[in-house]
């Protein structure tokens, strides 16, 4: 009888751990899907879902490919535009979205140069 319930509390930790660690490694996966759907909701609109700014917006602003920017402004450069804004046209969200929002939103533009 001991040995059953010996066995019996092995398995359920190894189930405990197997579920924690698939809870843990899914979390990038969640993170990185809600900065593609912040991404589109707020951004898409002129810089395009694929970031090449070609849209009506986009043109009319003149709003560069994703490419052009990450030869121009470093990571930190692009945080500080999402975060403050930058001029009329590019808001600030610093009101609307948390620091890690954003950066995860900076990270997935990026994301589409490649």
């Amino acid at each position: 009888m001991n040995q059953v319930l010996i066995l019996a509390k092995k398995m359920f930790v190894a189930g405990l751990i197997g579920l924690a660690t698939l809870i843990v490694s899914s979390a990038p996966l969640r993170a990185q899907g809600d900065a593609e759907d912040t991404y589109n909701k707020k951004c898409a609109v002129c810089h395009a879902k694929d970031g090449s700014g070609n849209t009506a917006k986009g043109k009319q602003l003149n709003v560069k490919s994703v490419q052009a920017y990450m030869k121009s402004s470093s990571e930190a450069d692009m945080i500080k535009v999402v975060t403050e804004g930058k001029g009329d046209n590019m808001d600030a969200y610093k009101d609307q979205l948390t620091p890690d929002q954003i950066k995860g939103v900076v990270a997935y533009f990026r994301g589409l140069a490649k």
